[in-house]
């Protein structure tokens, strides 16, 4: 039985500047089992954001491979990668990109309404995603309302909702102080223990370095094993 959530093959990132041609990424070979956390370091400008954005399906690499679940990305059509990341993927960012307009738990509910879920339904399940990360008392209130740590929470509840395969976070922790950093930290791993979930996580934080099991490093376009 496969046990790789996700893998890529010789994937290289590339631009052209001028007559010059750029090599973000070289020839990347990589792999995630299913349920496990990895982390991703390195210096800023080095090439792990758009990493995420090629395992994301969000850009497209200039060549190499990816695939998910054994599917490769470049066999799926538009609609399918936009499905694929609607169901099977989750994304927690450094900012919390709530939708300012909408309370807490319509927020959270709204990648189920986008996969054709009823209006009750969504805010069912939306409820009790809340209530996983302690903030069922607010679901009323709207994200100016809430503090810097509990938005995130909210980002957190959100990228879980379609109970995804793989949740892509970078930069999860990068504008909270250490108190809510903790919190954060500690419901990725709740999650990830309570739901068998995957997750790759961009970071700098030296906390969560310190916790993430699997660690590469990102250098000169390369990926390096930096701690298992």
């Amino acid at each position: 039985m496969n046990n790789i959530i996700i893998k890529c093959l010789n994937l290289t990132k590339s631009y052209q500047d001028g007559n010059l041609t750029v090599n973000i990424l070289k020839k990347i070979s990589f792999e995630l089992q299913k349920g496990n956390i990895a982390g991703i370091i390195g210096k800023s400008g080095s090439g792990k954001t758009t990493f995420l954005h090629l395992l994301a399906g969000l850009d497209t690499p200039t060549s190499g491979e990816i695939l998910f679940n054994g599917k490769l990305f470049s066999s799926m059509s538009s609609n399918q990668m936009s499905k694929f990341r609607n169901v099977e993927l989750g994304f927690i960012y450094q900012f919390h990109h709530l939708m300012l307009d909408f309370n807490i738990l319509e927020n959270v509910a709204i990648p189920l309404l986008i996969n054709k879920k009823s209006k009750k339904e969504s805010e069912e399940i939306a409820y009790k995603m809340l209530k996983k990360v302690k903030l069922e008392d607010k679901i009323k209130k709207y994200p100016s309302q809430l503090s810097g740590g509990e938005r995130q929470r909210v980002a957190v509840a959100r990228a879980f909702i379609n109970k995804p395969s793989l949740i892509i976070a970078d930069e999860p922790t990068g504008n909270l102080d250490t108190y809510n950093a903790n919190i954060i930290f500690n419901l990725i791993f709740k999650l990830n223990s309570d739901f068998n979930t995957s997750f790759l996580i961009v970071t700098h934080d030296p906390v969560l370095i310190k916790k993430i099991p699997i660690l590469f490093k990102i250098k000169n376009g390369q990926l390096f094993i930096y701690k298992n």
